[in-house]
């Protein structure tokens, strides 16, 4: 090799270095990832930027919110209460007696409260702040296994209502009226299949018309398009093996999604991802121990805008 060559292929190899080197400090440089957050769960709690509990009520929890007032609402397996931060009940349905466990509960844009009610006669109900019933949706979920009929049912903002069915490997969107405008599979080949039990547990409709879903014991997060082709997937090859039964998951405003393990009841129970797979946050704490749901509150210092994607 002559010498222009031999300087030449030193002054590549120093690009290289410096090139490197600059990526290396620019993730150095990174602001770490901090988050406020309630849990759903095991515990029902609030946990500070900082990792201390703020505020704590009763456990065994399935779903809630922080709502725009600073109260929170609850769902148990047989009551939905919104709280506030005293304790203090301001609304509360129980479960009806035809029925044998509650889901979720979501706050909706009209004040009405949306409750999931699953066994015999398995629906969604709107409950209006005096506690009036104000609309009953009947819900296909394909199976008498209560507990395994439906989860995190959520109202679109066009007035129908994602619903994720666990054995029916489903999730489906319905009217007002109970019909259905659509349903995706998640029993797709490509994810194995119903072998793999991707069971959709949490399903979130962007604004792009797409939709993501945990799949728990399928141990997997994914995204899909309105034709239900999977357009961006999250599995354990991407988060070193730390999803277990992964249940709540919420997208956030920088596009990132943040996904709970039920499973999880020691070490790693949150995790959030980037759109290339880059683990960028988790949570360990013990309060986070076998979450259910949870809703993110803070990012760094600024409040989660927008109504939470969860």
């Amino acid at each position: 090799m002559n010498r222009s060559n031999i300087l030449l292929t030193c002054l590549l190899t120093l690009q290289c270095c410096v090139q490197h080197a600059a990526e290396i400090a620019a993730a150095d440089d990174a602001p770490t990832m901090r988050h406020s957050y309630i849990v759903f769960g095991n515990r029902t709690a609030i946990i500070s930027e900082e990792g201390e509990v703020e505020w704590e009520h009763r456990g065994r929890s399935r779903d809630g919110f922080v709502l725009p007032n600073g109260n929170v609402l609850i769902a148990w397996s047989d009551v939905v209460q919104e709280v506030t931060r005293d304790k203090q009940v301001v609304f509360e349905w129980k479960l009806s007696a035809e029925n044998r466990e509650i889901g979720t509960a979501q706050r909706l844009y009209n004040g009405n409260t949306l409750v999931t009610e699953l066994g015999p006669q398995p629906r969604l109900l709107e409950i209006a702040p005096d506690g009036q019933l104000k609309l009953t949706v009947p819900l296909q979920p394909e199976t008498d296994n209560a507990h395994m009929q439906t989860r995190m049912a959520r109202q679109l903002r066009s007035g129908n209502y994602l619903v994720p069915h666990l054995l029916a490997f489903s999730i489906k969107e319905y009217r007002p009226d109970g019909s259905i405008v659509r349903t995706l599979p998640t029993d797709l080949s490509e994810l194995g299949g119903r072998p793999a039990e991707n069971w959709p547990f949490t399903a979130i409709r962007l604004d792009n018309g797409n939709t993501v879903a945990s799949l728990t014991h399928g141990n997997k997060v994914v995204e899909l398009d309105p034709e239900g082709r999977v357009v961006w997937q999250a599995d354990n090859s991407h988060v070193n093996n730390q999803f277990r039964d992964p249940c709540g998951s919420q997208r956030l405003a920088n596009g990132n999604t943040v996904v709970g393990s039920h499973g999880a009841t020691t070490g790693v129970s949150m995790i959030e991802i980037t759109r290339d797979h880059r683990i960028v946050w988790t949570s360990d704490h013990p309060a986070a121990a076998a979450v259910h749901h949870f809703q993110i509150l803070t990012t760094n210092g600024q409040p989660e805008p927008g109504m939470p994607l969860r």
